[in-house]
């Protein structure tokens, strides 16, 4: 049965990118090959080291601007990232300066907020809802 190993994410500047999704976010990078202009570069979740790479790939590709460009324009997020508690989550992400573009909303079983990456992509991020007390 397949799984996911890599999923990538095009991002405006790798070094830039870096910094946001380790510093910030709190990925660990797994892989850092440089590629003269650019890098193979992916990251993966502290908790899972051995788990799934986020790969932070340029967005050089000509079609890749104008499709970031309408999915951040409409809201869009590129991906989705799970957290324990997007509550927590967004408290201390805003703490550190990372701009909300939806603040933490409950739809159904799920809570989620989008935040801006600084690197021309909106990214969720999700937890299960609070249990509604009867």
């Amino acid at each position: 049965m397949p799984r996911i190993q890599l999923s990538s994410i095009y991002v405006d500047n790798q070094d830039k990118a870096l910094a946001f999704y380790t510093d910030i976010l709190g990925f660990e990078v797994k892989t850092h090959i440089p590629m003269g202009k650019f890098a193979w570069l992916t990251l993966v979740s502290p908790d899972d080291p051995q788990g799934p790479e986020l790969v932070l790939e340029p967005a050089a590709h000509k079609a890749v601007q104008p499709f970031r460009r309408a999915l951040y324009r409409d809201r869009i997020p590129v991906t989705s990232f799970a957290v324990d508690s997007v509550d927590a989550e967004y408290e201390r992400l805003r703490e550190l300066g990372v701009r909300f573009v939806q603040k933490p909303t409950t739809t159904g079983p799920v809570t989620v907020a989008v935040l801006d990456d600084t690197c021309g992509n909106l990214v969720q991020i999700a937890s299960p809802a609070a249990p509604v007390e009867a």
